[in-house]
């Protein structure tokens, strides 16, 4: 199987949702349980943006040590690239990942330059990091808008320059799936070099295509994926990490060597919502409340004889207890009897259990979910 890399930038990207700031302790406490998690390369900050985020990388790097890369985030701008490098010292894997606008609207709008202009910068950038690190990592900023003739072009020059991983970011949410794989197919089939990099996607997540995009830049042949814990990031956010894997390792269509321990996603979802302020959604998948929470009956009763019915994942393996029957006027008998037999009244006659049923229905329709002190009450009182 090939080995795919998953790049997280919880810390970086994800850190850039408003309110969302974290110290130096916070960051380190998160990388703690991102290595626990088992991710291949952590984006811990943008070090000359703050003295606290230069911290914070240099922080992170004391921590790591050789279980993972640490990345710092620079502009293409030699300022950036030396505070990068400093910040980065303690670690014993450090990458630089600097880049520089790849399209049009952003070349002419943004820097106010040329093509040619820019791609000068790029490679400038690229060769001053390669004399500083092992690994340096190119972003091709806003690529999802990019012109690709001119996207090859640049990619091929940072390579030359040095550049270990190549990333094409859509970084606006633009892309449509079918327009991204063939972004990246196309610079596997025009790109001198290609195949000595790593190609990483960073997909965002405007139009909510940022997992489907990332799955289809794998499809067709990058080995890297920039992800954050819950989807956290700029705007709509990013490609969530807890999706991209389990798309991945559910339906297996193209295995990869992925490293994640699945079973602490649900514990890491939990702190970065709680460390962040960033509440998750009931339901996000994999991660949120109801993502395996069941309350129509038809479902209830498919669960309860056979969990794949309408389960695809184990909630075991992604460190959820177990599947959750919830009680509301749309549950059937089964779900009922399964609720009262996990309650202790294992002895009901088919008959009390009717009865039960119409009293469970009669407060159903009064409130949204019948819990446990409820239904004990119905039984007790039919039984009585």
């Amino acid at each position: 199987m090939e080995k795919l890399y998953i790049f997280d930038t919880t810390m970086r990207d994800g850190e850039q949702v408003p309110g969302a700031k974290l110290n130096v302790e916070q960051k380190v406490i998160i990388a703690e349980q991102l290595l626990k998690l088992g991710v291949d390369v952590i984006e811990a900050g943008f070090p000359i943006s703050s003295p606290g985020d230069f911290a914070a990388v240099e922080a992170v790097s004391q921590l790591v040590g050789d279980r993972a890369v640490v990345c710092a985030l620079t502009r293409a701008v030699e300022a950036d690239i030396d505070a990068a490098v400093a910040a980065l010292r303690p670690a014993q894997r450090p990458r630089i990942h600097t880049g520089i606008g790849s399209s049009d609207i952003h070349i002419q709008y943004k820097f106010k330059s040329t093509r040619q202009q820019v791609l000068a910068r790029g490679v400038a950038a690229v060769a001053y990091a390669k004399k500083s690190v092992e690994e340096v990592e190119f972003y091709a900023e806003d690529a999802g808008r990019a012109d690709n003739d001119f996207l090859a072009q640049m990619i091929a020059a940072v390579i030359a320059a040095g550049a270990t991983h190549v990333n094409i970011p859509d970084t606006t949410g633009y892309c449509m799936s079918e327009d991204f794989y063939e972004k990246i197919k196309y610079l596997c089939d025009h790109v001198k070099g290609i195949e000595n990099v790593i190609i990483s996607v960073h997909c965002h997540n405007d139009l909510g295509l940022a997992t489907a995009n990332t799955l289809a830049g794998i499809r067709a042949g990058a080995r890297q994926a920039q992800v954050t814990v819950n989807g956290i990031g700029e705007r709509a956010g990013n490609a969530a990490l807890e999706e991209v894997v389990m798309a991945l390792k559910t339906r297996r269509d193209q295995p990869f060597e992925i490293n994640v321990h699945t079973k602490e996603l649900i514990p890491i979802s939990q702190l970065v919502s709680q460390t962040m302020g960033l509440p998750v959604q009931a339901n996000k998948a994999i991660v949120g409340a109801n993502a395996f929470a069941h309350s129509s009956g038809i479902h209830q009763d498919g669960i309860l004889k056979h969990r794949q019915n309408y389960e695809i994942i184990d909630p075991k393996d992604v460190g959820a207890d177990e599947s959750k029957i919830i009680l509301t006027a749309r549950s059937g008998r089964a779900a009922l009897r399964y609720r009262l037999q996990q309650l202790g009244f294992v002895n009901q006659q088919p008959e009390q259990v009717e009865q039960i049923y119409q009293h469970f229905l009669q407060v159903a329709d009064q409130q949204k979910e019948v819990v446990d002190h409820d239904l004990m009450t119905i039984a007790t009182n039919v039984k009585a």
